[in-house]
């Protein structure tokens, strides 16, 4: 008896040791399979797919080419930007374009169908309670865009200004003309497309938007010399891409890219390859950006 009962507690205990040295393997095993990632990051390495928004008529930030790709110089920077994530995150990623409007687009960041806001997007403390920012990436600020020969320079008083809705561009325009006492009309359009039919077609006078959109609206245009862009600015509108809130590897990544492209000089590139058609003298707050922004690792 004596003799079973000691094979039976010494089966037990190798049982009871096999299953101990199993658990230990499982606890050794499990943390080299969890992700390092938290947020987009981990849904990217998950997934092997970035998901990148954009407008698809505001160039030269963003807009769609003839092959139906989206193109521009936020459009470029976001590309380097998933370069980026697919070396943080080890693996190929490929890169998905939604298209998304001015009144959508932050929306559609929240609501996780998107990964990262690339367009004409101005950082501002009100947008920053429902979404994150990257670095700027521009320096702009609202302007006017009329036909050629319509003169409005000298007297606003009595024309019709189109301005897209939504956009901190119509606030500072509705703000300009109650701080001057401007008697002119500020019509609502949904769209930069809407508005440059609108101009074309005699319904307003001018046409607001951000004065790099403007300039990028006439270089695209088949016949530039039918339009002009005003020199001055009504506002200042500082550019950057934007992400979801509380994501902040994801946005430390962009960041590095963004910080990366100006040490390097090579937004000397992605900018010549956009306004360069323009003009090739970068303006001075543009410069001042690029030094700002151009942070050490």
């Amino acid at each position: 008896m004596d003799q079973i009962l000691s094979m039976s507690l010494t089966k037990g205990l190798i049982v009871m040791k096999k299953m101990i040295m199993t658990m230990m393997v499982i606890f050794l095993i499990i943390p080299a399979t969890v992700s390092a990632f938290s947020g987009t990051l981990k849904r990217i390495e998950e997934t092997g797919i970035m998901r990148i928004g954009y407008r698809s008529f505001q160039p030269p930030m963003s807009s769609l080419a003839k092959n139906g790709v989206p193109e521009g110089y936020s459009i470029d920077l976001c590309n380097h930007i998933a370069k980026g994530v697919q070396n943080a995150v080890g693996r190929e990623i490929d890169v998905q374009y939604v298209q998304v409007s001015a009144e959508n687009r932050f929306n559609t960041l929240s609501q996780n169908e998107i990964d990262i806001l690339c367009g004409s997007t101005t950082l501002t403390l009100s947008r920053r309670e429902i979404v994150d920012f990257t670095l700027l990436t521009f320096v702009t600020g609202g302007s006017y865009l009329t036909m050629k020969g319509v003169k409005i320079e000298n007297n606003f008083d009595g024309k019709r200004f189109g301005v897209v809705k939504g956009t901190t561009t119509a606030t500072a325009l509705a703000a300009l003309f109650e701080d001057v006492g401007v008697s002119a009309e500020i019509i609502m359009i949904d769209s930069t497309e809407a508005g440059l039919d609108a101009l074309e077609n005699k319904e307003i006078d001018a046409f607001c938007a951000d004065q790099v959109v403007l300039i990028g609206l006439v270089l695209q245009s088949s016949d530039p010399q039918r339009y002009s862009v005003l020199p001055g600015l009504f506002s200042y509108e500082p550019f950057a891409l934007a992400v979801r809130k509380n994501d902040a590897d994801f946005r430390l990544v962009a960041d590095k890219v963004i910080s990366g492209l100006y040490r390097s000089n090579e937004i000397e590139q992605i900018y010549t390859r956009w306004f360069g058609k323009f003009s090739n003298i970068k303006p001075s707050a543009f410069e001042a950006m690029v030094q700002l922004n151009s942070i050490p690792e």
